[in-house]
Formats: structure tokens, sequence, C-alpha cells
């Protein structure tokens, strides 16, 4: 997959493009959808497929004190785009010169001058230009003279409860640790990817070793708890180094038996694997289900048995999983 950062750096001999437009915040369930429904109507047709998105959250800069954490850092997205199998992104950083420009302004100079788009394809809740005053209809009435068509693509709807799949609805459940339904909303497990960094040690202390990730590490953290997942060593580019899943009892919190951490921490302890030295490496950690909540123990032996029932939970609730 190709990656533009500006409308300028598109080449001239790029070609016509079917588009999708959006915040792609997790490329979820429903984003897919309008990447599928890009990707076959371009599919008869010699137009590239380009999904058009910002690096930040638009309400970042027009309200910042209602704009949500990202499910997705800016480099984790553009690994999730690129796995769809599109052409390329369009990743338009997000200033206040973007949030004053005139929807009928974007229009011309992103969709028709810079992706000569033959078709753009938008979720329901579009919104676009100063003050979000650019809508669906706007798009197609602007298509009407421009000459490209304009497509609203369905919300993603729950056949269980009728709710729209959407961020907010995984944040949710994220936030109440329950990851294995948040993986269906997402079609992958739920994932953080950071540097591994040196902490306190503690865990080797305990016979537990773990790797801590950064704290600035991309992606959504879980509420607080014990989970079972995948540990992934990634090259600093992002791209797979080895290809190989380490199997990993995880923690999130600020270890209350102790009380000595102040801010979060997510550490995992790969299973089976005692001599894997992981610092200043770069990994991916995923979470497939969660064991227990975090709660303060009544001494170390207490904290150790605790732990040992933690790597045997993991290491069945992987095996079921993986087989």
């Amino acid at each position: 997959m190709i990656l533009f950062e500006n409308v300028e750096d598109i080449p001239a001999g790029f070609g016509q493009t079917v588009i999708a437009i959006g915040k792609f915040d997790g490329v979820h369930a429903g984003h897919r959808a309008l990447i599928e429904k890009m990707l076959v109507d371009a599919a008869s047709t010699d137009a590239r497929t380009v999904a058009v998105t910002f690096d930040r959250n638009p309400l970042a800069i027009i309200a910042p004190e209602r704009c949500p954490r990202p499910l997705v850092g800016v480099d984790q997205k553009i690994d999730l785009l690129g796995r769809t199998g599109i052409d390329a992104t369009l990743m338009l950083r997000f200033d206040e010169e973007l949030a004053a420009e005139e929807p009928e302004a974007f229009v011309r100079r992103v969709i028709v001058a810079g992706l000569h788009a033959r078709r753009v394809l938008v979720g329901s809740d579009f919104r676009f230009g100063r003050g979000g005053t650019g809508d669906v209809a706007l798009l197609q009435r602007m298509g009407e003279d421009l000459g490209f068509e304009v497509e609203e693509v369905a919300d993603v709807v729950s056949a269980g409860d009728g709710r729209r799949v959407s961020s907010t609805w995984i944040r949710e459940l994220l936030d109440a640790g329950d990851v294995e339904r948040a993986a269906k909303l997402l079609g992958r497990f739920p994932s953080v990817t950071g540097d591994v960094v040196h902490g306190l040690e503690r865990g080797r202390q305990l016979g537990f070793p773990t790797a801590n990730l950064s704290p600035d590490a991309e992606g959504y953290v879980p509420a607080d708890g014990v989970y079972a997942g995948w540990l992934i060593e990634r090259s600093p580019e992002g791209v797979l180094r080895s290809g190989v899943r380490y199997p990993a009892a995880i923690s999130i919190g600020t270890n209350p038996t102790f009380d000595d951490v102040e801010l979060r921490q997510v550490e995992a302890y790969v299973l089976d694997e005692t001599d894997l030295d992981l610092y200043d490496r770069r990994v991916e950690i995923e979470f497939v289900a969660r064991i227990r909540g975090m709660v303060a123990f009544e001494g170390v032996d207490k904290l150790i048995e605790q732990m040992t029932d933690d790597v045997t939970r993991a290491r069945l609730v992987l095996t079921s999983t993986s087989s």
C-alpha cells in the first residue's frame, strides 16, 4: 500500500480512483464494510482504491474536551489499512487550517484535483468541512456537477441487539475489560504496540519476568486486570520480525499489592521463554481474554500463588483459541 501524507504527494499519473473517506479509528467491522465495498466497486475498472483519513480525530482540534482516546495510533492505523488490500491511503494532517476549510473547497482540492475520484463512499454519519457543514447531500450535489458518484454505505449493525458497530461501543467494551466481544467488532484481537522498557523488575524477582511497555505505546489499553494474550516482536518499522507469536499472561494496572507504581502499565509474561531478551525491542501485545480483575494481595506468597494460577489459566485459554 502507498502512503500519501499530503494531496501534493499524489503523482500526476496516479489515475482515477474510488475512495472511502472516514476516521477509520480501529478499522473495525463497520469501516471494513466501507472498504470492502470500495474494493468491489473498483474491481471491474482500472481505478485505484484509496482510503482518505486523518492523523487524529478532528475533535482533537475542534473540541478537545470531547475528543475520546483513539483505539489505534497513526502507525497502527496505517498497518491495519494496509492489510485490507487497498492501493493507497491519504493520511491528511488535521490541523486548524484543514478544520477551517470550506467543504466545497475540500471537495475540489482533495477529491477532484488530488484524487480524480470516480466514486466516493462514506458512512451514514459523514460530516466534513468547516464546522461540519458538509454532509452526504452536499457531496452528492457536487458530485453531479463535478463528475463523481457518491454512495452512503449502510451501517453494520449487531444482529444480537441491533446496535451500530462503532468505535464508541468498542471503547465501552475495552473499558469494561470485555476484550472478547471487542475482538468480534474489530475483526481482530485488540492490541497495543510499543517499545519494551526497564521496569522495577519485580516480576523477575517473583519468578515471572515481564516485558514492560513504554507509557507512550499506541493503542487503547483495556481495563485493569490480568489477560491471556499474545506478544509479537516487531521491527522498528512495525513489520513482523520473525512471525512468532509468543503466548503470554498480561497484567494491566499499578501493582496494588506493592502500591509503588503511579502510572498504569502493561506488562507481559511470555510463557515458557525464560531467556527471551526483549529490552528496547518493539512489540505488539494482543488481548484474547480477561482472566480476572486487578486486586491487592496480603503478602508476596499469596501473590505468587495467584500469578501461578493466572499463567495456568492463560495457557488454557490460548490453547483453546488456537486449536
